[in-house]
């Protein structure tokens, strides 16, 4: 069992990161043209506005507060005087909250992608399987709150806290730190890394550009009028070619 800890919390999470980081490079480098989301909001749009608002909320405060919970240094909140208890207390709250919004929006996105067979039709296995293990993630995200509510003295935190920092600073021990914890919590680990392994290979990559292209992006609009516009003049041939030909004609 240490092996297999050791494997997964020690040297999975690299594999995961170096793949998520050259994939995306590469990728970007040689298929931008399928660095998008490829949205069907032409078809059952309500559906696709309320989920999608639902589901970037959510995920937007879940990833704020676990990249700020576990990768902020734990003499940071010491020096600020917030205990482990009230930190794990305000990560039960918010992320409970933001994970019900987020679960409600990706309920709604997966039940349209299934249950419409238009969408259904042009969607892509990796849309559907990707929405499907994100549903799941946030599934055991929220059934780690229960568990986490018998450690309100905040120390089953600190464990995920030393673990992720310990991965980011190459501490070859890092895999210690979540050796004895409850199986829900290695679960959602184990699949949040899966997430990241294959990040650069589904619709996900659009979250890397968003905030680059899509809050500041300029571009061409085509637009249709039902004017009667006149007709361009016929085309004529250059002089060059004309004379070109000549000699065919005559043969």
């Amino acid at each position: 069992m240490m092996l297999l800890n050791q494997i997964l919390f020690g040297v999975y999470p690299y594999i995961a990161l170096v793949v998520l980081a050259l994939g995306s490079v590469i990728r970007f480098d040689r298929e931008q043209y399928t660095w998008r989301t490829g949205s069907s909001q032409l078809l059952r749009r309500r559906q696709l506005v309320t989920g999608s608002i639902l589901f970037h909320l959510g995920i937007l405060v879940i990833f704020g507060g676990h990249f700020v919970g576990l990768l902020t240094p734990i003499w940071v909140f010491e020096a600020m005087g917030v205990s482990h208890g009230a930190k794990q207390v305000l990560a039960m709250t918010a992320g409970g909250v933001a994970g019900v919004m987020c679960m409600a929006g990706a309920l709604l996105l997966l039940h349209r992608r299934l249950f419409d067979p238009r969408i259904r039709a042009t969607s892509s296995f990796g849309d559907t399987a990707i929405l499907i293990i994100l549903t799941l993630q946030l599934a055991l995200g929220l059934a780690t709150i229960p568990v986490s509510a018998q450690h309100l003295d905040g120390h089953e935190m600190v464990k995920f806290m030393n673990w992720a920092q310990g991965i980011f600073t190459f501490n070859p021990d890092a895999a210690g730190f979540v050796a004895d914890v409850h199986p829900i919590f290695k679960a959602h680990l184990a699949l949040g890394m899966t997430i990241l392994l294959v990040f650069p290979f589904t619709r996900l990559v659009h979250m890397l550009s968003a905030p680059i292209w899509y809050l500041n992006r300029r571009g061409w609009q085509l637009v249709r009028t039902r004017r009667s516009l006149p007709l361009p003049p016929h085309p004529v041939l250059p002089t060059t070619i004309i004379q070109a030909r000549r000699p065919e004609a005559a043969e």
